[in-house]
């Protein structure tokens, strides 16, 4: 673990111009295609960037309040994408109880912590105050949603779809519409010919007629 705190200690001062997760994060949450899988490994990664803030905040040194900040913001879009992963999952009502859980046990955990750093008010607070704020935030709304029935929750994913859809809708032009039908229309008969092409190739095909007689081979 303090191997681990020391690279992302190292790595942090680059974290604007590089995505929320380090690399070997990525490549974690690419094999990990079972959402709750990914669910498990988010709710790690933002732990992770926890420990990594309380360990600076234990240390007098020039130049951490950015490295706080940064770190902070890493925590809470390391909680954005687990709703999305959780509303994506919701939305096909696929069960990710398991990953749900082990979110909700985290979030449970880290939300005192992040409260704590706001009340012991650090000298340096004001730098990275707004981004403590939005962690805190963050923190209480993900784990309200984790504790949230499944299928209230992916009703509630496709409502909101819906009405950005509609949303969208109404500010497209005619001839934008007229390209949205096209596509469309053309995605439904790509997948009536992908369909078709699957049904036809799981039907057993007829051999060829033959005058040869039973055990005959041809010479």
């Amino acid at each position: 673990m303090k191997t681990l705190l020391c690279c992302l200690l190292l790595a942090a001062p680059v974290a604007a111009q590089r995505d929320f997760l380090s690399a070997d994060e990525i490549d974690q949450i690419k094999e990990a295609q079972e959402p709750n899988l990914r669910l498990k490994l988010y709710a790690d990664f933002a732990k992770l960037r926890l420990d990594l803030v309380r360990n600076l905040l234990g240390k007098e040194k020039p130049g951490r309040s950015i490295l706080i900040h940064d770190t902070l913001d890493e925590y809470s879009k390391i909680l954005d994408a687990i709703d999305t992963v959780a509303d994506a999952a919701s939305t096909h009502r696929t069960d990710i109880g398991v990953g749900l859980a082990a979110v909700a046990t985290a979030e449970k955990a880290m939300l005192p912590m992040l409260k704590q750093i706001e009340e012991s008010r650090p000298k340096d607070l004001e730098r990275y105050e707004f981004s403590l704020t939005q962690a805190i935030e963050t923190t209480a709304d993900s784990l309200d949603l984790a504790e949230e029935d499944l299928g209230k929750r992916g009703s509630e994913v496709e409502q909101r779809q819906q009405a950005q859809k509609k949303a969208i809708d109404t500010q497209m032009t005619p001839i934008e519409k007229e390209g949205q039908q096209a596509d469309e229309a053309k995605k439904k008969d790509a997948a009536k010919a992908a369909e078709e092409k699957a049904a036809e190739d799981a039907t057993p095909k007829r051999k060829p007629p033959t005058l040869l007689r039973p055990g005959e081979k041809k010479q």
